[in-house]
């Protein structure tokens, strides 16, 4: 738990993260929400396509019912975020590898809006094994 304790202490910066646990997701969820962050979860083992991923980024991430579902959509809801956020992203590699180009364009959005300084902290982690992300560190 050290990584995300650093991160809800806001001693790591916002971005996308590799994560190694074992914790259950309501564990991380508890942990996460008494540090008056919000928390989603997004299953990519039920979601594998970029429709579907998309629909469950909406949800995970609370969007408002208008979300469009689309990657214009996704990048003009995460500039409406109110919250620091962490998004547990289980299974993100069934995306990365069947549809790699959508992969890297969704962490490129959430790039965007992290290098934003109005917005609020969103720390997105990737957990499970997945193809190789020299450029997504890893959260220890």
């Amino acid at each position: 738990m050290s990584g995300l304790a650093a991160v809800l202490r806001g001693d790591v910066a916002a971005g996308t993260y590799r994560w190694e646990s074992a914790l259950e997701v309501d564990d991380v969820a508890r942990a996460v929400g008494t540090a008056h962050w919000a928390f989603g979860h997004l299953d990519g083992w039920q979601a594998s396509t970029k429709a579907e991923v998309l629909a469950a980024l909406g949800e995970s991430l609370d969007f408002a019912d208008h979300y469009g579902r689309n990657l214009d959509a996704f990048a003009d809801c995460l500039a409406d975020l109110d919250q620091d956020r962490v998004l547990l992203w289980d299974g993100w590699s069934t995306l990365a590898r069947a549809e790699g180009a959508t992969f890297a364009t969704i962490l490129g959005i959430i790039a965007a809006q992290r290098d934003s300084a109005a917005q609020p902290r969103l720390v997105v982690l990737l957990r499970g094994p997945g193809p190789e992300t020299a450029d997504i560190p890893l959260l220890e």
